[in-house]
């Protein structure tokens, strides 16, 4: 993309309602606009990282041998009554009456729906185990919306839920859906660490939320320190295999590691005081396992092996699609502005053309633009009639992890410059080799 032909409105003041960096940054770089409280536009670079984030989650849900499905935003009230929630839930839930006066929810989450179309279309054990996902937009009305998308009141949010026989085979489910989370989080350059937490109107005995450390979460955390040590990597990961899943489960979730409402100080104390860390955290998920809460009150059950109608046991697993990119600008960012991580850039690279119009740098950024883009990948050209100085510091607010840049100088001796966003470090590279190391950054190999 050119930068003369996108639109990416930057903003050189922070506007005075943006009280923490991610919603500053996502301000000023042009990604949201506020169309009322707690409820944002996504502007092309905002929704560009917010697609590659989704695109994450679904790969890995995928992969764990998850089932990608759509339900709606607006749900009616029986089901809510039925599973008696309706009005357990509280006022952060919109309630609708429609034109024909029945009630309506703008939903929340999605248990209830979920167990409807279940109870409906499966009757036997042998369709099972399952596990249905999907990634939609949810509201919930906060009656004090900040912090950006970090606190909205609407959000894009992955939701599944997993229907099995038996106990044992859904906290299979709930381990499976820890490790694939684990593999999610990292890829988009992300610790999140899973801490023991409450469930609150979910319901259930075992859960999960994962927290990445930020100086502006909302919950506070403790934790043994030897736990951020811990990687998942590129392990190779049988999901069917039981023991398998139950084994990183336990390396992740073994050391002390709650949020404040879960918080056990004598279980704490045990810790060596050397390793025994609090701080704040940013929730970007939760797992659930909440039995047959459900189906015992919706009636979704089905004909185990002996014929008896047998209600199943389900849980619930959600990531934050929406609040995960302001949580890892959170977590990755200077005085000058984001660093996005690799694998949710909005683009791979930026281009700078230090002199516009000189025709030995609008042709060598031309070549740079046309071969990357040839290589399948995307980066983003500026080709502004503006100061150098002006192009580093859109470059910088916008967070690209590498810049390429080109001045007439450089080009006498054969070179452009290629910088690291995070690091700074910048190397001299004859155009052909910054093409070649782009290029082997993003997996994308040359003929």
């Amino acid at each position: 993309m050119r930068l003369s032909r996108y639109f990416l409105p930057v903003l050189k003041e922070t506007p005075a309602e943006a009280q923490i960096v991610s919603h500053r940054l996502m301000l000023r770089a042009g990604m949201i606009k506020q169309a009322s409280a707690g409820i944002y536009s996504w502007l092309p670079m905002g929704y560009k990282v917010l697609k590659n984030i989704e695109n994450i989650v679904h790969e890995e849900q995928v992969r764990a041998g998850h089932i990608p499905m759509l339900m709606p935003t607006l749900q009616s009230a029986d089901l809510w009554k039925e599973s008696g929630r309706y009005d357990a839930y509280g006022p952060e839930m919109l309630r609708i009456e429609d034109r024909h006066g029945r009630d309506m929810l703008y939903g929340p989450t999605n248990e209830e729906l979920i167990t409807d179309i279940f109870r409906s279309h499966v009757g036997s054990y042998k369709d099972l185990p399952l596990t249905l996902y999907h990634i939609q937009w949810k509201f919930r009305d906060e009656i004090r919306p900040r912090f950006g998308v970090m606190r909205g009141r609407e959000f894009l949010m992955k939701d599944g839920y997993n229907f099995d026989l038996t106990k044992e085979d859904a906290l299979h489910a709930y381990n499976r859906h820890l490790v694939s989370y684990l593999r999610t989080y990292e890829r988009m350059g992300l610790q999140a660490i899973p801490m023991r937490a409450d469930s609150g109107p979910i319901g259930g005995d075992d859960t999960h939320e994962f927290l990445v450390l930020a100086d502006t979460g909302e919950s506070e955390v403790f934790y043994d320190a030897e736990i951020t040590d811990l990687k998942f990597g590129d392990r190779a990961i049988d999901y069917d295999d039981v023991a398998q899943c139950q084994a990183v489960l336990e390396e992740f979730t073994s050391r002390y590691a709650r949020t404040d409402e879960t918080h056990d100080e004598a279980e704490f104390a045990k810790v060596p005081e050397a390793r025994r860390r609090t701080a704040r955290g940013i929730e970007v998920g939760q797992i659930f396992y909440f039995g047959t809460k459900y189906s015992d009150a919706m009636g979704a059950k089905v004909a185990d092996a002996d014929g008896n109608r047998v209600p199943v046991h389900m849980g619930s697993h959600g990531i934050g699609v929406s609040r995960l990119l302001g949580a890892i600008i959170e977590a990755s960012h200077d005085d000058n502005g984001i660093i996005w991580p690799e694998g949710v850039t909005p683009f791979h690279c930026g281009i700078v053309n230090l002199k516009q119009g000189d025709d030995a740098a609008d042709a060598a950024c031309d070549a740079l633009y046309a071969s990357l883009t040839a290589l399948g990948l995307d980066p983003l050209y500026d080709d502004r009639n503006e100061r150098a100085g002006g192009k580093f510091a859109t470059m910088d607010l916008i967070g690209l992890p590498w810049r390429i840049t080109v001045g007439p100088r450089g080009l006498k001796n054969g070179v452009v410059e290629l910088t690291s966003r995070r690091t700074g470090e910048s190397e001299e590279l004859p155009p052909e080799q910054a093409i070649a190391k782009v290029a082997a950054i993003y997996g994308k190999a040359i003929a």
